[in-house]
């Protein structure tokens, strides 16, 4: 079949010319439309659940809410781990489902299943589920500050949640935007408790009247001389005024309104978070993108947007974008590999001319490596892939594979045409290029074909290990698979209309056949190396063989001290720095004390810019206590290393007292948090009937 594949390119040459051409374009077209992420996608179909319990401790909400919620999704199908966070007044219940299970059909178990439970929860609790996204979906920290201080944390708030949140959540891709710190405002009703017993109220009348307050109701319809007239109950609340009239009783005939009985006037409302940027009160706003969403061009949107925002928004009011940008690692890390991927071709083309001394023969077996690349791009859109640090490193590895075969073939082909033209009864090229090509068929397949197997036990791995190296396998031997292709078809075709036409020109200007015969100089000082090395090796076959058992005892017992990871330590330009006080502290110290910490960490040199997340912002889906603060670093490049810098960090967040530091990175937490549920590379987990108790125990580990 093969035989038939080479005889069947070079009958038709133009044929397989324009495929590879239309291969190429397609394919590089397709690759600037693929979505780039950082990873593939690692995280598990989840589906979180928030039930908002008010006035319950955590261990109420854990038993009273977390448990029951728990137990019921734990019999769905296709869940395979339920976990669960309880906070003050709020539950959040993670069910994991296994991968390949569609997302919607996985929201309406969870519903089905929730409705069925919900008897079993206190009456007040409101559970809903959060927007499709994952733990690896933020892509941005947005801040909204005051450059002169002035404008009060109450308009920045609302800002931030009336005019940057909507306009976030109209662009395609963005799964939510979640908003902390300044302040909620609202309407507050301070009752007076004496004016209540002198009235013969109760705080039931009174929030019955509240209720019914911001509604506007029908009174049906009049028909009057041919005409329809609505009538309606206008009462929605526009201002203080109008919640001061609100009625709330009558006695004797007269109506007794609230403002009557209280004092209503606009403040902000109970939080349970704060934020700050570089050591300022500032409101932040997280943005999570959808699952399989570009997370560059939705960076490229946001940017668009706030840009048309600024020139709405008061000038004293400052938006900062450079806080956490996923898509700054994402470009630097696909930067390098594209330069690897660079240099690697650079590297081959030297090669390969040193070797064949030709400009042709290089072109041809360099062409090997665009029209691979572009077969491969147009497989992974095929299979929904995305560009990622694992399927470009496929591809960085493959790039010395992805020449061999046809160099293998190009160095027959050239060989065979010198000797043909260099004999005295030359054979056509057509000819002589076919059999070349047959002569090297089998080599050709076989070694591609035992490259692929040793990367086919990739494709056994399960859980996450599996997720992140199937693509790079896939990619690696989607690629290898497409040269091996290109060497059978184009790289024959490409030798057939340039290299016999490089001979007929040597025979043209009379050079001497000798001089066609001769190899490169490289070659001839490399064949007489080995030529030594063999005969050498021969007469000595003991002496080898006891070398290449000592070898591979001494690399065999080095591995025991090799550290290993689930993954290298990437510099993603941006430092995380939580900072973790007593349980029990106040928003406003905690608070008081993430704004030391920025201002501290602020002074090491390399330091751009922090932002500030304290506490849990009303939307989040993490049970963050108000002890917890979490500040993203944005560092410049700098000629210290990443450790010196982080060192200088921990010293100067060390004058803090009664609080533990963990720095890591934004991405590289989010990993950890998506595998243990906690944002740290080491977590140690307490189990037992009293909270006292496991918190004791772990002071004594900490400590």
């Amino acid at each position: 079949m093969l035989s038939n594949l080479i005889r069947f390119s070079l009958e038709n040459r133009f044929l397989v010319v324009s495929i590879a051409a239309l291969l190429m374009v397609w394919g590089t077209y397709l690759a600037v439309q693929l979505p780039v992420d950082v990873f593939p996608d690692l995280e598990r179909q989840t589906v979180t659940i928030m039930t908002e319990a008010g006035g319950l401790a955590p261990e109420e909400v854990e038993t009273q809410v977390s448990f029951p919620i728990e137990t019921a999704m734990n019999g769905l199908p296709g869940v395979v781990r339920v976990r669960s966070q309880s906070g003050i007044g709020l539950s959040i219940v993670y069910v994991e489902f296994d991968w390949g299970t569609d997302v919607h059909r996985n929201r309406q178990l969870v519903a089905e299943k929730l409705s069925e439970v919900r008897g079993q929860l206190p009456l007040f609790a409101q559970s809903f589920l959060a927007p499709i996204s994952s733990i690896m979906g933020e892509i941005m920290s947005i801040s909204v500050s005051s450059k002169s201080g002035q404008t009060p944390p109450g308009e920045l708030r609302a800002i931030a949640d009336w005019t940057i949140r909507p306009r976030l959540l109209n662009i395609a891709g963005i799964s939510q935007a979640i908003p902390i710190g300044g302040e909620v405002r609202q309407y507050q009703v301070l009752i007076s408790p004496e004016k209540l017993r002198q009235y013969n109220l109760s705080i039931d009348d009174l929030s019955k009247a509240l209720e019914n307050a911001n509604l506007n109701t029908t009174g049906g319809f009049i028909d009057s001389r041919s005409q329809e007239y609505l009538v309606r109950n206008i009462a929605y609340v526009h201002s203080i005024e109008d919640l001061k009239q609100t009625i709330v009783a009558y006695r004797n005939g007269k109506p007794i309104l609230i403002g009557d009985v209280a004092e209503v006037k606009i403040g902000a409302r109970v939080k349970r978070g704060e934020a700050g940027a570089n050591g300022s009160p500032a409101v932040v706003i997280s943005v999570q993108k959808q699952p399989g969403a570009d997370t560059i061009q939705l960076t490229e949107k946001i940017d668009k947007a706030i840009q048309e925002l600024k020139t709405t928004l008061p000038d004293d009011v400052e938006i900062n974008t450079k806080l956490f940008r996923q898509a700054n690692f994402i470009q630097a890390s696909i930067s390098n590999v594209i330069e690897a991927l660079r240099d690697g071709a650079i590297i081959v083309a030297i090669v390969l001319f040193l070797f064949l001394l030709n400009f042709r023969t290089t072109f041809i077996t360099l062409m090997a490596i665009p029209l691979s690349f572009a077969i491969t791009f147009l497989v992974l859109k095929a299979f929904g892939a995305t560009i990622n640090t694992m399927t470009l490193g496929g591809l960085a590895i493959a790039i010395g594979e992805l020449v061999d075969d046809a160099i293998v073939d190009i160095e027959n082909i050239f060989r065979r045409l010198r000797e043909n033209y260099a004999s005295d009864n030359p054979k056509s090229p057509m000819r002589v290029i076919c059999e070349a090509s047959l002569e090297v068929r089998s080599s050709i397949v076989y070694a591609t074909l035992i490259v692929i197997l040793v990367f086919l036990p990739l494709f056994m791995l399960q859980g996450i290990e599996g997720r992140l190296l199937v693509p790079l396998g896939f990619a690696y031997i989607i690629a290898l698979a497409a040269s091996l292709i290109v060497s059978l078809t184009v790289t024959p075709v490409l030798a057939f209309y340039l290299i016999p036409k490089y001979f007929q020109k040597k025979r043209s200007t009379s050079v001497d056949v000798e001089q066609i015969k001769q190899e490169s100089f490289l070659v001839v000082w490399l064949k007489k190396i080995d030529e030594k090395m063999l005969r050498w090796t021969l007469r000595n076959p003991y002496k080898v063989i006891i070398g290449s058992v000592i070898l591979f005892i001494g690399t065999v017992s080095t591995l025991p001290f090799l550290g290993s990871s689930f993954l290298p330590e990437f510099n993603e330009g941006t430092v995380t720095v939580n900072i973790l006080a007593n349980p029990g502290i106040s928003l406003s110290e905690s608070d008081r004390i993430g704004r030391i910490a920025e201002k501290l960490i602020l002074q090491v040199p390399e330091v751009i810019s922090t932002g500030r997340r304290t506490g849990r912002a009303e939307l989040d889906e993490h049970a963050e206590g108000v002890h917890y603060s979490e500040i993203d670093v944005d560092l410049k490049k700098s000629e210290r290393s990443r450790e010196e810098i982080l060192s200088d960090i921990r010293k100067a967040l060390a004058v803090i007292p009664g609080v533990s530091v963990n720095i890591g990175q934004p991405i590289s937490h989010r990993l950890d948090h998506m595998q243990s549920g906690v944002r740290a590379q080491i977590a140690i987990k307490l189990f037992g009937s009293d909270l006292s108790v496991l918190r004791a125990k772990a002071d004594e580990i900490r400590n």
